[in-house]
C-alpha cells in the first residue's frame, strides 16, 4: 500500500488555500463528491453557507457579488447537480457579475452514466471552464479570478473528482495560453528588468476611446439642452461615478432618474424622480419625454427600461456613455444618440470640464419643475384607496397598490431588498425605496427568470448580516423555489419575505412557513401587516413570512417585450 506525504497537500487543500487569497465567502450544495472541497475551502477560513439547491450556489453568490462589489466562489456537484445551476449560471453571465464557479467533474477515466460535458454547456452560456490539474492550482486561480474580474463575467473552475484528494505537484507546469491576456501581460512584464519579483495584477477601469466627432456633438447637445436629463444604471454604479453624476446633474441643472438596478446612485434625491419605464412614476416619466437632451450613463436602456420604447420624446438626443458599443433603443420614432465609449467615471469628468468651457451655467430648469416636493405630482404613488379605500378589491382580495405602500412604511429602514422575477418587481421596484444600487438585489432579471429571488437570500445576508433581508416574490416563484425558501429560512439572521400571493396556486404559505420555522402571517386585510411592525419591535431577528393574498385584477406595471 502506498504511502502519501502528510506534507504535500491535496489538490482540495491547495485549490482551497488559492482560492482564499481572492475570496472570504462561499456558496455550497453538499454532497459527496465535493464534501472535501467545502472542508477545507472552511479549513482556509472562506466562509461557506450551505443551501439547499445547486442553482443557489450561483444565485447567492451573485447576490453576494452584488452587494458587497467583491468575489465569491459558488460550489457545484457533477453531472445533474451541474445542470441544476444552469439558470442561475445563465443569469449571471447576463448580469456581469464576476464570481468563480468551482464544479465538481467526471472523473478523468471517462463519464459515468449520469456525466455530462459541463465544459459545452457553460461555453453554450458564454461561460470559460478552465480545467484544474495536480500541479496548475496556483496558475489556474488566479487566471480564473483576473478573466472573471476583466470580463465581469463567471468562470468555471473544473476539478474531476478523482484528482480531489490526491497529492498536489509543488512543481507549477502552468504552460502557456496564449489566449488569455493575463498570460500575455505575464510574458511581457517578465522581459522587464523590474519583473524579479511578481506583483498582484491590478483591474483597472475599462480604457476610454472616445471618438473626438461623437464627443464634439455631445457637447454641443448638452451645451444647448434647456430641459436636461440624467439617466444612470448600474454600469455607473459599478463604475464608482455616483459623485461624477452629481456634479454634472448641477452642472447641467438636470432632473435625474435611474433604471431599477442603479436606484439611489444620485447624490441629491430632491431632483430626482426615481425609477424609469414601466416602474416609474407616470408623471415622472411624463416630464422625461419633454426633455430635450438625455445623458445616460452605464444603461443598456432594454424595453423594460424605455417601457416598450415610450419613454423618450420624439425630439430628444440621447448622449449614451458605456463601456460597450450600445446600440440605440428601441423607440416609436427615429432617435438621435451620441456615443461615448470608456469608463464612466473618466468620461463624465472629462465631459464635464469640457461642457465647463461652453456651458458655464445650467438652464435652471429642474427648479421651475413643480411636483418635486414631497407627495408632490412627480413623487405620489396610487396606493389604490381612491379605488378601494379599505385596500380590498371587488373580489375580496387585497389590492397590492395598498399592501405596497403599506409595507413601505413598515420595512425596516436598513434594508436589502432582493426581487424574483414577475410581477414581484413591479411592487418593490414602485414603493420600496432603497438606499443605494448595492442594495437593491434582482437576480433573476437579466435572463428574465423566476425563483432565483428566494436562492439570492443566503447571498444578502451572508454579505450585510446586520441588515433586514427582504424578499419579494410572487407564488409562482415562490413555489417553484421552496428548497430555497428553507435556506433562506434557515441562514438569515433578519429576513422579511413578502409573497404576493394572487391565488396562482393553492400554496399556504404562511403554514409553510411555520412548518420550516419562520413565523407565517396570513395577511388577507391590511391590519395583517401590523404584524411585521411587532415583529421588529421584538428584535427583528430570524424570518417573518407575509403571505398577502392580492388580487389578480390589478395590474403588475411590468411592462411587456415586443
Amino acid at each position: 500500500m502506498s504511502q502519501i506525504d502528510l506534507a504535500t497537500p491535496t489538490v482540495s487543500a491547495a485549490l482551497a488555500g488559492a482560492l482564499a487569497r481572492h475570496t472570504a465567502q462561499g456558496f455550497a450544495r453538499i454532497a459527496r463528491v465535493n464534501t472535501t472541497l467545502v472542508t477545507d475551502l472552511e479549513q482556509h477560513g472562506i466562509g461557506v453557507t450551505l443551501v439547499g439547491h445547486e442553482v443557489a450556489t450561483i444565485a447567492s453568490a451573485d447576490a453576494f457579488a452584488r452587494a458587497t462589489g467583491t468575489l465569491a466562489v459558488a460550489v457545484t456537484t457533477t453531472g445533474p447537480g451541474f445542470t441544476n445551476a444552469l439558470t442561475a449560471l445563465a443569469e449571471t453571465t447576463r448580469a456581469r457579475v464576476p464570481l468563480i464557479v468551482l464544479a465538481a467533474d467526471a472523473p478523468t477515466t471517462g463519464n459515468r452514466p449520469w456525466d455530462v460535458d459541463q465544459e459545452m454547456l457553460a461555453a453554450a452560456l458564454g461561460v470559460r471552464t478552465l480545467t484544474v490539474t495536480a500541479d496548475n492550482i496556483d496558475a489556474i486561480v488566479d487566471r480564473a479570478v483576473d478573466s472573471a474580474l476583466r470580463t465581469r463575467r463567471p468562470v468555471v473552475l473544473s476539478v474531476a473528482i478523482d484528482i480531489i484528494g490526491a497529492p498536489a505537484s509543488l512543481t507549477d507546469s502552468r504552460g502557456i495560453d496564449l489566449s488569455d491576456p493575463a498570460v500575455i501581460r505575464s510574458l511581457s512584464a517578465a522581459t522587464l528588468p523590474s519583473a524579479s519579483a511578481p506583483r498582484p495584477v491590478a483591474i483597472p477601469h475599462p480604457p476610454t476611446g472616445v471618438n473626438p466627432v461623437e464627443r464634439t456633438s455631445a457637447v454641443q447637445a448638452l451645451t444647448v439642452a434647456m430641459r436636461p436629463v440624467i439617466i444612470a444604471g448600474r454600469g455607473a454604479w459599478l463604475s464608482g461615478a455616483a459623485t461624477e453624476l452629481g456634479l454634472m446633474a448641477d452642472a447641467l441643472g438636470a432632473i435625474t432618474a435611474t433604471t431599477a438596478l442603479a436606484r439611489g446612485i444620485f447624490p441629491a434625491a430632491h431632483f430626482d424622480v426615481g425609477v424609469v419605464g414601466g416602474l416609474g412614476q407616470d408623471a415622472a416619466m411624463q416630464l422625461i419625454s419633454e426633455a430635450d437632451a438625455v445623458l445616460v450613463v452605464g444603461a443598456s436602456l432594454n424595453s423594460f427600461t424605455t417601457a416598450g420604447g415610450t419613454l423618450f420624446g420624439p425630439h430628444t438626443t440621447l448622449v449614451r456613455i458605456d463601456v460597450d458599443d450600445v446600440p440605440a433603443p428601441e423607440a416609436d420614432h427615429e432617435i438621435v444618440q451620441h456615443r461615448l465609449r470608456g469608463d464612466a467615471t473618466t468620461v463624465l469628468r472629462e465631459l464635464r470640464e469640457t461642457l465647463a468651457l461652453s456651458r458655464p451655467a445650467s438652464s435652471g430648469w429642474r427648479e421651475r419643475v413643480p411636483g418635486l416636493e414631497p407627495g408632490g405630482a412627480l413623487r405620489v404613488r396610487d396606493a389604490g384607496f381612491a379605488e378601494h379605500p379599505l385596500g380590498i378589491c371587488a373580489d375580496g382580495l387585497l389590492d397590492p397598490r395598498s399592501v405596497a405602500a403599506r409595507l413601505a412604511e413598515l420595512l425596516p429602514a436598513d434594508r436589502y431588498v432582493a426581487t424574483d422575477g414577475g410581477s414581484a418587481i413591479a411592487w418593490s421596484g414602485r414603493y420600496w425605496p432603497v438606499a443605494s444600487p448595492a442594495r437593491s438585489i434582482m437576480v433573476g432579471s437579466a435572463f428574465r427568470a423566476i425563483g432565483l429571488g428566494c436562492a439570492s437570500i443566503a447571498g444578502v445576508d451572508a454579505a450585510a448580516p446586520d441588515s433586514t433581508a427582504v424578499l419579494s416574490t410572487g407564488s409562482d416563484p415562490g413555489l417553484q423555489a421552496l428548497d430555497d425558501v428553507e435556506t433562506a429560512i434557515r441562514t438569515a439572521r433578519r429576513c422579511v419575505i413578502v409573497v404576493w400571493n394572487d391565488g396562482s396556486s393553492a400554496a399556504d404559505f404562511a403554514a409553510l412557513a411555520h412548518a420550516l420555522g419562520a413565523q407565517g402571517v396570513s395577511v388577507t386585510e391590511l391590519a395583517h401587516l401590523d404584524a411585521l411592525a411587532e415583529w421588529s419591535a421584538a428584535g427583528g431577528t430570524g424570518t417573518i413570512l407575509l403571505d398577502c393574498r392580492v388580487s389578480p385584477t390589478v395590474p403588475s406595471y411590468v411592462p411587456r417585450t415586443r
